[in-house]
């Protein structure tokens, strides 16, 4: 079985966290129509496929984190009002986005500051959590999965939403270049921010693989099925907890 990443120095961890802490803080009024205009639109589809999977065990309480402007967190709440939903980010302009969307909504949605990394919730506090678009910026892989599993209640279900590598053969090469060339230019002209959008397939291209993330969640006390989509340009993990 793959054996998970060292864990980076202290040091580093804090540096990657302020430094995507600030980028986003950067990019948050722009961040909503910057998912649509990059993803084509097809990043509503794979949220909606994100969404059928947490609810699927009808949860009472669920964690969506690393909510970023709370659009999956208000897509679980309409999906299923009776669910108490809490969005969890530590980008406070985020939040603030999240908060006035969830208002204008109707939709009664808790939305607080925390690290994934030191969650600020007690052991077996939720029944589902979902991650969408977020677990690739974490500092620590294995740290974000262990305190995933600290907060879950046995059985609970945890669902992560990412974009992994690009596959190999022409449409990831195609895939990449897009990636590589024009996401960043684009993203750079629409939020004024060009480095933001540069470090989006950096990031991506720094993912781990696939079953390489799977083998992590099992060591972190999971059983996982992995789903490609769109040809492999998004990944859905949905794990339960053992």
């Amino acid at each position: 079985m793959t054996q998970p990443p060292p864990k980076p120095p202290v040091g580093d961890r804090q540096d990657k966290a302020s430094s995507v802490q600030q980028m986003f803080a950067s990019i948050a009024p722009r961040y909503d129509l910057l998912n649509r205009v990059l993803s084509f639109g097809v990043d509503r589809f794979w949220r909606d496929l994100a969404t059928r999977a947490a609810l699927q065990g009808q949860p009472t309480t669920l964690l969506d984190v690393a909510t970023g402007t709370g659009d999956f967190a208000l897509s679980l709440k309409r999906r299923s009002p009776c669910t108490q939903v809490t969005g969890c980010d530590f980008v406070p302009q985020m939040l603030t986005l999240a908060r006035a969307k969830a208002e204008a909504a109707g939709l009664d949605i808790t939305f607080e500051a925390g690290d994934a990394l030191h969650l600020p919730y007690p052991e077996h506090h939720f029944d589902a959590l979902t991650c969408s678009f977020g677990f690739r910026n974490f500092a620590d892989y294995t740290a974000g999965l262990q305190e995933f599993a600290r907060v879950l209640r046995p059985g609970g279900r945890l669902v992560i939403l990412e974009f992994p590598p690009p596959s190999q053969g022409l449409f990831g090469a195609i895939f990449r270049f897009y990636f590589r060339q024009i996401l960043p230019r684009i993203g750079g002209v629409i939020s004024g921010n060009a480095a933001a959008y540069s470090y989006l397939p950096e990031s991506v291209l720094a993912f781990p693989e696939p079953a390489e993330l799977a083998a992590m969640m099992q060591q972190c006390g999971f059983e996982v099925r992995y789903q490609a989509l769109t040809f492999g340009i998004a990944g859905l993990w949905v794990a339960n907890k053992r």
